[in-house]
């Protein structure tokens, strides 16, 4: 079965999702390809902070009403170093400049919603999704639908943000694209429980190591635990992970509740670049992969494709190419800024805690780091301008 639209969009993520409603608003014909279930996608739990300037971009496109209806602000951290609390206020320190508590499930549920009420195009359980031509004036993408039945799509671009292990940046020819990785040298096992969620996010120091707890909706909690590289999720039975974060975050009393999911997260970075192959852009996790440490990778992945979908409306609607020419450019210059700052905050969040990490020399100094952002307005206005 033979098709033409003027974008196809591989995969619907934060990203994905992201650029088809901006796309739709634009007057740009577009396809979304996801290769899992509807069920899947909108019940896939990942990230729950959406920063100040992603807010923006939804209200800017007209889509804040839809999308942010009824979240709440964040803008306030807590901070246990050996089980004492500190709060840092980001909100107040980087201008008013808060956040949004929005589970992913929650936005992603929403874009769909958003997507299909505005007669968006949005193909589940899409098979064999194979782009071609990527590097001439048409490209093709093929897929394989639920009845057995091949499509092919011609289009004028094609999206990739089907993320880090899709086909999209796997269809770009070797040496096509520069890679940069970077292994931390420690892990996290990340633990989803039916658990009261904090009130702020919560960051735990403890020589035990780093451990964290973030709300995922009112009932539920994601937790982090700093663990050896390569840990065995099987040696973290439900009664260590809850002697664990009751050690690492100074509660006692913690409350808990049933564990619904347990994952060991490789804590490395990835940048491509350029963020582009011919006809093909790559978005999100597709392009780059950073450390949960700050709550980038959502952002990311919804900033490049403000970036994306104002370049193709140019080029489609305007027939300007110099924002699409720019995307890489653009967009690298924001993940180099957010991979450095995850990178430092995730070093003085681990070995100010931790000193068979990094040993007792640099344990001192990630403590002098992290008590400046409290003596300092300086260095807290800093570190609140890149969190927020």
């Amino acid at each position: 079965m033979r098709e033409s639209i003027e974008v196809v969009i591989i995969g619907s993520g934060p990203a994905g999702l992201t650029l088809a409603n901006l796309l739709q608003r634009a007057g740009v014909g577009c396809v979304v390809l996801e290769r899992q279930s509807r069920t899947y996608v909108e019940q896939r739990q990942r990230a729950g902070v959406l920063e100040h300037d992603g807010a923006r971009l939804f209200e800017e496109w007209g889509l804040g009403e839809s999308v942010l209806a009824g979240t709440t602000a964040g803008g306030m951290l807590e901070i246990r170093l050996d089980g004492q609390p500190r709060f840092f206020d980001v909100a107040a320190l980087a201008g008013g400049r808060a956040g949004r508590i929005v589970p992913q499930q929650v936005l992603v549920g929403r874009l769909i919603e958003a997507f299909l009420a505005g007669g968006g195009d949005l193909r589940f359980e899409a098979a064999e999704v194979t782009p071609h031509g990527l590097d001439g004036s048409a490209p093709t993408v093929t897929y394989r639908d639920t009845a057995g039945v091949v499509h092919e799509i011609a289009c004028a671009y094609v999206a990739g943000c089907d993320g880090f292990h899709g086909v999209s940046r796997a269809s770009v020819p070797e040496g096509a694209l520069t890679t940069y990785t970077y292994e931390h040298g420690y892990g996290w096992l990340t633990v989803l429980a039916d658990a009261p969620a904090p009130y702020h996010p919560l960051f735990g120091i403890h020589p035990a190591g780093f451990a964290a707890q973030f709300a995922r909706g009112p009932g539920a909690s994601r937790f982090y635990l700093e663990c050896a590289p390569g840990a065995d999720v099987g040696e973290w039975g439900d009664e260590r992970i809850w002697e664990q974060l009751r050690l690492r975050l100074g509660d006692a009393g913690l409350p808990t509740g049933p564990i619904t999911e347990k994952l060991f997260v490789e804590m490395r970075c990835f940048v491509a670049d350029p963020m582009r192959y011919g006809r093909l852009f790559l978005v999100g996790d597709a392009a780059h992969i950073i450390t949960p440490m700050g709550g980038k990778g959502m952002n990311l992945a919804i900033a490049d494709a403000g970036v994306l979908a104002r370049g193709l409306r140019a080029a489609l609607r305007e027939g300007d190419e110099r924002p699409l020419a720019a995307y890489s450019e653009t967009c690298l210059k924001r993940v180099w800024d957010h991979q450095e700052f995850s990178r430092w905050m995730g070093e003085m969040m681990h070995e100010a805690g931790n000193a068979t990490l990094a040993g007792p020399f640099r344990r001192q100094l990630a403590r002098a780091r992290l008590e400046r952002l409290f003596s300092s307005d300086a260095a807290a206005r800093a570190f609140a301008d890149l969190m927020a």
